[in-house]
């Protein structure tokens, strides 16, 4: 009987063990960001302010989509001291699609698929250091990806 229980504490500690990484990650997510259904109020929970246009953000994605449920983007930030990466399309039912964490020594880079409802703007903020930068790609959307 001691045998089962100290397996089973064994088991406990080690699924907490696994578990708490993933604790971590899900605190960085903002659930109120990706909720809500206006562009502005997503930025703002995101605590993205005094966004700068900036050429030095890259979004490779098509002019004309053929089907708004599979747009593939591309992102490419060449900004010094990239942490983090937001797509939003202002457009979409909820505009908050992707936010992306990135650690110092790694390329600031990524390819994706995001779902378009219509045609819009992909706007893409880069966070530098403690600011914000911005560009954004208008995509036309042939058929509906989502509603």
């Amino acid at each position: 009987m001691q045998r089962r229980n100290f397996l089973k504490l064994i088991l406990g500690a080690t699924t907490a063990l696994l578990l708490e990484p993933l604790n971590a990650l899900a605190a960085l997510w903002s659930k109120p960001a990706f909720e809500t259904t206006k562009i502005k109020e997503a930025t703002k929970l995101l605590g993205i302010h005094d966004e700068i246009s900036s050429t030095d953000i890259q979004i490779i994605a098509p002019d004309r989509a053929e089907n708004g449920a599979v747009v593939q983007v591309e992102i490419k930030s060449n900004l010094a001291n990239t942490d983090a990466i937001y797509i939003l399309v202002e457009k979409n039912p909820t505009p908050l699609i992707a936010h992306f964490e990135f650690s110092a020594d790694t390329e600031p880079s990524l390819v994706t698929r995001i779902k378009m409802a219509e045609t819009s703007d992909i706007k893409v903020v880069v966070k530098a250091g403690a600011q914000f930068f911005t560009r954004s790609k208008n995509v036309i959307v042939l058929e509906n990806g989502c509603g």
